[in-house]
């Protein structure tokens, strides 16, 4: 169903969307759902650029529907809220992450693990309820049910506080899971120093534990060790380094979304330890047996976090003053900003000024 043919958008929108797999970012004009019973809307403050979002407006998973208006970090503050919403008023600081349905009625939504629901639909490129097509955070204005929006704690700035969004629980959840939030004194390797490596880093040393960045670039030991607070680091192209770590890690959370074998990292590990995979390689990852085999470790992965999961994360980020670090950006930016992101060359996250609030 065209999202114009759904009788109740009647809620015009600026934003910014691609057309096509060039990928390229123009100003786009659409609508969006009145505000309904259990709905709250959101004027958009900052929306980060998370790396799906540069998958999804090139096509590269092949499922595109364009026009598409990315965007699932996004914080802003509540403008309306619907007659059934009663956890949300007016003037509240709030968040959207990659959530906008789910079928509430399964074991998995039943059981606050609504992120992995079989007919989950997404922030953007998904199809809601009433069979529109969702368009993200990149815009000025959202319309999102109330059971996928959380709370932004008062402490936390809403431009480094946006990546939490994706970035901050897809990290936080395994962790949880791997029990490393409640019981310090671990021993935990991060993979990758990027958007989501480097919350990785500030959360684990937040929950007491003895950190080491695992990273093939030599040059960013400094700021992972001096800025971010990591305790060691390892050149994961050093084979006498990797060699030196066999055996020294609990956990180890990968974050790397390009090609890489497993079997080095594997060997990181103690005996019974676990490496879980938040990030997602376009291609299949080499996954050799012996190291499973001879050390009992366990490979799993986890797909960012339930809204329970979203909220718990939002509150001991405010506890623990946790936020990411951010490069802000304007609209007119954001295809600069893709092409750096396709480069990593940024530390750590881009955020766009979409309420243009911020002197850049």
């Amino acid at each position: 169903m065209a999202l114009e043919s759904t009788p109740n958008h009647t809620q015009t929108v600026a934003g910014w969307a691609a057309h096509d797999s060039s990928g390229k970012i123009v100003p786009f004009i659409f609508k969006r759902r009145e505000t309904g019973v259990n709905d709250v809307s959101i004027k958009v403050m900052y929306c980060g650029i998370c790396h799906t979002d540069l998958h999804f407006v090139n096509n590269d998973w092949g499922i595109t529907m364009y026009p598409v208006v990315p965007g699932h970090e996004i914080t802003g503050v509540i403008t309306k809220v619907g007659s059934n919403v009663k956890n949300f008023k007016i003037g509240d600081r709030v968040g959207v992450g990659c959530l906008a349905a789910s079928c509430l009625e399964c074991e998995f939504c039943k059981n606050s693990q609504e992120n992995y629901c079989d007919q989950i639909q997404f922030t953007y490129n998904g199809i809601f309820w009433d069979g529109s097509v969702t368009y993200g955070g990149y815009s000025d204005m959202l319309v999102a049910d109330h059971r996928y929006v959380v709370h932004v704690p008062d402490n936390l700035p809403m431009d480094a506080a946006a990546p939490l969004l994706c970035a901050g629980v897809t990290v936080f959840t395994p962790m949880k899971d791997c029990q490393l939030v409640e019981s310090p004194g671990k021993k935990v390797g991060v993979v990758g120093l990027g958007g989501l490596g480097h919350v990785a880093v500030k959360m684990a040393k937040a929950f007491g534990h003895h950190v080491t960045v695992i990273s093939t670039s030599p040059s960013k030991e400094t700021e992972a060790k001096q800025r971010l607070g990591a305790d060691s680091f390892i050149v994961s192209t050093d084979d006498e380094q990797m060699q030196r770590g066999k055996r020294t890690l609990d956990v180890v959370l990968d974050t790397v979304s390009a090609q890489h074998s497993l079997g080095p990292i594997l060997e990181l590990l103690k005996v019974n330890g676990t490496l879980a995979l938040v990030g997602a390689p376009d291609r299949p990852i080499e996954l050799p047996s012996f190291p499973l085999i001879f050390g009992k470790r366990s490979v799993k992965g986890s797909m960012t976090g339930s809204m329970k999961e979203t909220q718990e994360m939002m509150d001991v980020c405010g506890k623990h003053n946790i936020t990411c670090d951010v490069e802000l950006i304007k609209p007119d930016q954001i295809n600069q900003a893709f092409d750096r992101l396709a480069r990593n060359d940024v530390r750590y996250r881009f955020v766009i000024d979409i309420a243009g609030n911020s002197k850049l």
